[in-house]
């Protein structure tokens, strides 16, 4: 059997997602050939060999760049047994079965995969997506695998990736994940529709065996792509403190809820010594209204104290945020910027995160909220959300500026792009642009990944 893993896109960094159902593919004799589109090109001679193509989509970009691909697959291998997995791919599932798409799977995808490819899985898994937003059904649907090492043996070389940048240092920077799905389920997460407050773990030896691979290739920053880290913060110590033990020198980022920043506030002078070099937590907006809806957690005080409390323990918060919403306002964007400025963050915002807008797609529980459903349209099958317009065109216009101006610069200077963004919000805003807080103090040095998208 003959099983070709594809990406499209996974935020600049090297697939786990094609390296974890690898390794079980071939522990089970398949013949594995993994692409990753985003450096290499479709490799057209496996694609007329192989029994089996599956796509990886995590996301929502790496979905869209799927879909012209699938295209091209079927006209070069026509009677070929298609795939999809990953987050994006339940969502999308009317939309993947309409271009030829046979299985759907969602999150725990690796045993699935085995029996698709071995013909123990004749007819197509029933999606995560099928038991919608009930908890105790969805969770029924994910199962507790036992996780092999990921096989990275003919993917691209993770110096070819995203890098890590430290002051003047340039760290090679590689991926893994302890845990899977999450215990919460923020109305606008990805992940909700597919896990519906489930997590899994990833047993401490086989993520250490991961890292271990990837440091003698000569990785030295790892970034743990779990939803929130600190989801199960007993086998997060564990990894922290294994992590600390062995590789001492290398560096590595998470990801933390505030709220979780907040609880477990005791364990972040532990992320500081094993070496963490940034906390990425998604903040999303600093509306206490706004956040209530998302059902994040935590309020705008909560923020400031995950701030002060980072502060103090030595490590560099890096929050992201969805600047723009139904419910935003010129107002309200100013006054994140100002926020931004007040706290000192403007080097630790990645000036993408002054541009986004909220994605709703299939699935989304941002759908529960009549006010969304009374302001989308139907779904497009071109950008796979229901699009949606600010009731003040002055709202999406300001979006679609930053937008264009933060695409077309990508290597300017964080605070130079968050200057422009100030001054064109302000302007937008009328009146006098106000000075910034932080505009005389001395630029820190903050580590950040050189990606420059995220969605």
């Amino acid at each position: 059997m003959s099983v070709l893993l594809l990406s499209t896109y996974d935020m600049g960094r090297q697939p786990f997602g094609l390296a974890s159902p690898a390794a079980w593919l071939r522990e089970a004799g398949m013949n594995v050939v993994c692409c990753d589109l985003s450096r290499q090109k479709l490799p057209v001679d496996d694609v007329r060999a192989a029994d089996l193509i599956a796509f990886f989509l995590p996301m929502h970009t790496a979905t869209r760049l799927a879909i012209p691909v699938i295209e091209k697959v079927r006209g070069l291998n026509p009677g070929v047994r298609l795939c999809a997995y990953g987050l994006y791919a339940p969502l999308n599932e009317r939309l993947l079965r309409e271009r030829g798409v046979i299985h759907i799977l969602g999150g725990e995808f690796e045993e699935a995969l085995v029996e698709i490819a071995s013909g123990a899985r004749l007819q197509p898994r029933v999606p995560v997506a099928d038991a919608g937003l009930k908890p105790r059904a969805a969770g029924e649907r994910i199962p507790r695998l036992v996780f092999r090492v990921p096989d990275r043996s003919n993917l691209p070389s993770a110096d070819s990736y995203a890098t890590l940048q430290d002051g003047g240092e340039r760290k090679v920077a590689g991926y893994t994940e302890a845990s899977r799905g999450c215990k919460h389920r923020c109305r606008h997460c990805p992940i909700v529709p597919v896990y519906d407050g489930i997590f899994r773990i990833v047993s401490a030896d086989v993520v250490m065996a991961d890292i271990r691979g990837q440091v003698a290739s000569g990785v030295r920053h790892i970034t743990f792509g779990d939803p929130d880290f600190f989801n199960g913060i007993g086998h997060a110590k564990a990894v922290l403190e294994a992590f600390g033990r062995e590789f001492a020198g290398v560096t590595y980022d998470v990801t933390i809820k505030v709220e979780h920043l907040l609880k477990h506030a005791n364990v972040l002078p532990v992320l500081r010594t094993t070496g963490c070099a940034f906390v990425t937590s998604a903040v999303e907006s600093i509306d206490d209204d706004v956040l209530l809806k998302l059902e994040k957690g935590h309020t705008a005080a909560d923020f400031e104290r995950a701030v002060a409390l980072c502060r103090d323990a030595g490590l560099t918060l890096s929050p992201t945020f969805v600047a723009f919403m139904p419910w935003t306002t010129i107002e309200s964007y100013c006054a994140l910027l100002e926020t931004i400025d007040r706290l000192d963050l403007v080097e630790h915002v990645a000036p993408i995160q002054l541009a986004i807008r909220l994605l709703i797609t299939e699935g989304s529980r941002l759908l529960e909220l009549p006010d969304i459903r009374q302001t989308i349209g139907p779904f497009n099958v071109q950008s796979l959300t229901y699009p949606w317009r600010h009731q003040d065109e002055r709202v999406d216009r300001l979006q679609a500026t930053l937008t264009t101006m933060v695409g077309s610069r990508l290597t300017a200077a964080r605070g130079d792009l968050f200057s422009r963004a100030w001054d064109i919000a302000h302007s937008v805003a009328g009146g006098t642009v106000p000075p910034r807080t932080s505009a005389s103090r001395p630029r820190a040095t903050v580590p950040y990944l050189n990606e420059p998208w995220y969605c």
